[in-house]
């Protein structure tokens, strides 16, 4: 059965119902629906006094064609955890229409570890990216009026860095003039859209503590440049407040279910490569006081996502992780190693032995952080016996566990080796640290993290990126931790360069800040903020029916 066809013959419970087996009233929620609802953020004030639960983080090695299954292993964790008799909860972003559409697939999960209902949450869901991509247009379009209407903040026209979004990839967009026609249909000049996963909108919205800090770090966002080289902000538009009416409810986190009626909240979806690629701090806050056990993922490989998690997310939400899960499989470490994509069902341990160097990096990565890691091998049909112990002896040289998941075909049942592995692991407790100190300057905290994660021999900033790190520096953004922007497919800003390279260094090409979700972003390499779509689209394959049967949606 295909994913949508396992999805669709689960059986959910009503919402209130899971609802209720967290304690919840009725009053703690609003329903979307049968199986959907909006958590109160009331609940995080009503339970303040609770303990929080453990933190589990999912992480996975650099994403290759052969799929590592991440989510998968996340929502199957999470149900493994209930099945051994503790209270537990995933939490995870929500999935763009664009990379659903385009190449990537949803962010459901897979076979029998799904959240559901995997359809909805894959398309429209309740809302929160309409609203999140409403409120950054209208800040666009308060911009532009200002423009229009003689231009009373000096902004020049050529400093505009606040562009339009989409949720779609749509590369035709990237480059576009605006205000064409005549006088009266605005300012003549160039823009672009972005994927509404890049915005800053995107972002603030899950690092914000409510609704009110995210009306202030809509004041703080920075749109654009006067002639006298002044910031310019969404506060002096005066936009804060009608962008934070539109997210009056999409600030609220979601309440779904997995397969296995397990409680899941899923909110906010930045990008990992090109954003801070984790679910919103209200989400996780939330879970913690609900569960004992809360399972969060972080978006790509560990080089990003996890890395952004540690030193960007946990010190600004005051979150202390407890365990951190590694998802790997056997078949992607041969691709790193070079194998052909046509022959991984063959046993090659030349090739495993060679690929497994980017598992083994991503593990001595995590080390550094202080929290105890474990290494799921998300299992194939394929992989042999000798291949899942050569993995395993190479984890157990760095000090590691490796457990087999079978979650995808056996759901909670197939991670309860993984799921006693990380209570185990909790136990130990955490000596968690980030990589680099607040006080440090943008430049060493950029290569910190490009000598420290990616192995690079140093950083090289383009005259463009320098001269902005002197701007930002004396704008007193040099407190800002960075989000770097890179290909998700290598360690290096090189997506063919595989495996565990050496003898490279990393190219900055742009900063910019992000003042609103409070982080600079460090551009790489060739990276992009409004993707485009593959030569044969998903979307291409996807149909449904009269009777509502939903096909080639994964």
């Amino acid at each position: 059965m295909s994913d949508v066809e396992i999805a669709q013959a689960a059986t959910l419970l009503p919402i209130g119902t899971i609802a209720a087996a967290l304690g919840l009233s009725e009053s703690d929620y609003e329903p979307y629906g049968h199986d959907k609802a909006k958590l109160s953020l009331g609940i995080l004030d009503r339970l303040a006094d609770r303990p929080d639960g453990r933190l589990i983080l999912c992480t996975a090695i650099n994403p290759t064609a052969a799929g590592e299954g991440k989510t998968t292993t996340n929502v199957g964790l999470s149900m493994a955890l209930n099945r051994l008799g503790v209270r537990a909860m995933t939490t995870l972003r929500e999935p763009s229409l664009g990379p659903c559409f385009g190449m990537k697939g949803g962010a459901a999960g897979g076979g029998y570890a799904q959240v559901v209902p995997m359809d909805d949450i894959n398309l429209h869901f309740t809302g929160d990216f309409h609203a999140i991509t409403s409120a950054h247009n209208l800040l666009s379009a308060l911009l532009d009026n200002s423009l229009h209407q003689g231009n009373p903040l000096g902004i020049d026209p050529k400093r505009v860095v606040w562009k339009r979004v989409l949720d779609m990839n749509d590369r035709a967009l990237r480059n576009i003039v605006v205000g064409l026609g005549r006088r009266t249909d605005g300012v003549t000049r160039e823009s672009g859209f972005e994927i509404t996963v890049a915005s800053e909108i995107m972002a603030a919205l899950c690092l914000a503590s409510g609704l009110e800090d995210l009306k202030e770090r809509f004041g703080r966002i920075i749109v654009a440049r006067t002639f006298a080289d002044e910031p310019v902000t969404a506060a002096q538009l005066e936009a804060p407040g009608a962008m934070a009416l539109l997210m009056k409810d999409a600030v609220k986190p979601n309440l779904v279910q997995t397969l296995e009626n397990t409680p899941a909240i899923i909110h906010g979806g930045p990008f990992a490569n090109i954003a801070h690629g984790n679910n919103s701090v209200l989400a996780t806050r939330t879970a913690l006081k609900l569960a004992d056990y809360v399972v969060t993922e972080a978006g790509f490989g560990a080089d990003l996502g996890a890395e952004k998690f540690f030193d960007i997310v946990c010190p600004a939400a005051g979150l202390v992780p407890s365990a951190v899960v590694l998802v790997a499989t056997v078949r992607a470490l041969k691709l790193n190693g070079g194998m052909d994509k046509k022959t991984l069902a063959t046993e090659d341990l030349d090739a495993l032995g060679v690929g497994v160097v980017n598992l083994e990096q991503h593990l001595e990565n995590l080390q550094k952080f202080g929290v105890p890691v474990v290494v799921a091998i998300n299992r194939f049909p394929t992989d042999t016996e000798a291949e899942l112990g050569l993995v395993a002896q190479r984890c157990a040289e760095l000090g590691a566990r490796a457990v087999l998941s079978d979650v995808f075909t056996r759901g909670g049942e197939g991670g309860m080796e993984l799921a006693r592995a990380v209570v185990e692991l909790c136990e130990q407790g955490s000596t968690f640290a980030p990589l680099y100190r607040s006080e440090d300057d943008l430049r060493t905290k950029i290569e910190t993290v490009a000598r420290e994660v990616y192995r690079a021999d140093g950083v090289d900033l383009a005259p463009r990126a320098e001269k902005e790190l002197a701007q930002l520096e004396a704008g007193g953004h040099g407190h800002l931790p960075v989000c770097m922007a890179k290909t998700q497919y290598s360690f290096s800003d090189d997506p063919t360069l595989l495996g565990a390279p050496r003898g490279f260094r990393i190219t900055v090409r742009e900063l910019v800040v992000n003042a609103g979700a409070g982080f600079v972003v460090a551009l790489t390499g060739d990276i992009m903020r409004m993707p485009g779509l593959p030569r044969v689209p998903a979307a291409t394959g996807m149909d449904i029916a009269e009777d509502g049967t939903i096909t080639g949606l994964s």
